[in-house]
């Protein structure tokens, strides 16, 4: 872990973000070094732990229950970027919000793929490529599903299914 010098003295001032070593480490909130998490990491652990809860909660039961290491503001903008993506909910309570999963780890996967075929002008481009570049038991699965009739999806109708 890297240490700055103070006053020429040899005095530790506490660690440098970001040249603790490796790749995959850093500098946790504690100032102890720890492996960087990967992106989407913390947003699914997030979900996690709200899929644990007993009803709608605070960010600070969420920030308790991922170990503490992530400062408060930290989980509010895990909590932000997961709202606005669709997989959380949140309720206003005082100033504050309590907060809700609606999506889990494949949820919010499927959001992300959602959001790229989204963004794409021809939609049945996409699809096509995709089905075609899949490994056979992965299409035949998806095959499989596209058969079943859940709730809800036989009523979508119009042009790109929404």
């Amino acid at each position: 872990m890297g240490y700055r010098l103070t006053g020429g003295k040899g005095e530790a001032a506490g660690p440098r973000r970001g040249t603790a070593g490796g790749k995959d480490e850093g500098v946790t909130e504690s100032g102890r070094a720890g492996r960087r998490r990967g992106q989407g990491e913390l947003e699914a652990q997030v979900l996690a732990v709200l899929k644990e809860a007993p009803g709608p909660v605070p960010v600070v039961w969420v920030q308790e229950r991922l170990g503490g290491d992530l400062a408060y503001t930290t989980v509010i903008t895990i909590l932000t970027r997961l709202h606005g993506k669709g997989a959380v909910a949140r309720d206003r309570a005082g100033r504050s919000f309590r907060w809700t999963a609606v999506a889990d780890e494949a949820g919010l996967a499927a959001l992300r793929m959602r959001k790229v075929l989204d963004s794409e002008s021809d939609r049945e481009a996409v699809l096509a490529s995709f089905v075609t570049a899949l490994p056979p038991n992965d299409e035949r699965l998806l095959r499989e599903l596209l058969a079943e009739e859940p709730e809800g999806r036989g009523e979508a109708t119009e042009e790109g299914g929404h």
